[in-house]
């Protein structure tokens, strides 16, 4: 693993947006690990364990809302860049998620593929 190889953290609590997230990233050279939880405490456990340089978080969860994970990360992990996932997409979501310090929100109905080009920039310093 160089020192360049990121790991990215996905929670979102639909298994195969996990596994198609999963294989997305893994395809883009950065990334080296892709870490996933299908729910907050989940989450939380890995979070715990492990700080990884990208968390890409769904806000709708079973357990908790993802915004509660975002606070967490950048509670405890202020390094740590956070993408908002929703498949509603409503500015008062997107502002809310700005302002609790998310670097990005995608509508995954939309933006879905966008992804890569999106963490390929974040990863080269060009938020």
């Amino acid at each position: 693993m160089s020192s360049s190889s990121k790991t990215i953290l996905v929670v979102d609590d639909y298994p195969l947006i996990l596994e198609r997230l999963r294989i997305l990233l893994l395809e883009m050279e950065e990334v080296d690990e892709v870490l996933a939880a299908g729910s907050y405490s989940h989450s939380l456990e890995i979070l715990q364990q492990r700080t990884p340089d990208l968390a890409l978080l769904d806000i709708h969860l079973p357990d908790r809302n993802g915004l509660y994970i975002l606070e967490y990360i950048k509670a405890c992990h202020p390094g740590v860049g956070v993408i908002m996932m929703s498949n509603h997409y409503h500015s008062t979501y997107r502002d809310l998620c700005k302002e609790k310090g998310a670097d990005y929100f995608v509508d995954k109905s939309n933006d879905f593929e966008k992804l890569p080009e999106l963490i390929s920039s974040f990863f080269a310093g060009t938020r």
